[in-house]
């Protein structure tokens, strides 16, 4: 799917400023994730929430960068590797947002 460098390196930019973002949206959001969600363990929880809006966001992103349909070009199993690939990243930022 991501044969072109340029669509992959800024896909790779999006998916940064994303997790830039999620520290101040978590402040802004989620101020009690354990009383309102009745949730164990807040940092599995919006590390999850954020990977699916990060792909969500990557998805129309790509969409409108490659002027694709949804059937055939973007993989939606790729877009989640690499947002993977930056797991420590987005999880160390999740960690220091509920910290805080």
């Amino acid at each position: 799917m991501l044969q072109d460098s340029s669509i992959r390196k800024s896909l790779d930019l999006y998916i940064k400023n994303r997790i830039l973002d999620v520290d101040s949206e978590i402040k802004q959001t989620f101020p009690n994730v354990k009383k309102i969600w009745k949730c164990e363990n807040e940092l599995d929880f919006l590390y999850g929430y954020y990977v699916g809006k990060i792909e969500e966001g990557a998805l129309r992103y790509l969409l409108k960068a490659t002027r694709a349909s949804a059937g055939g070009y973007v993989d939606s199993f790729e877009i989640r590797g690499i947002i993977e690939s930056y797991k420590n990243q987005l999880y160390n930022t999740i960690k220091t947002a509920i910290n805080q």
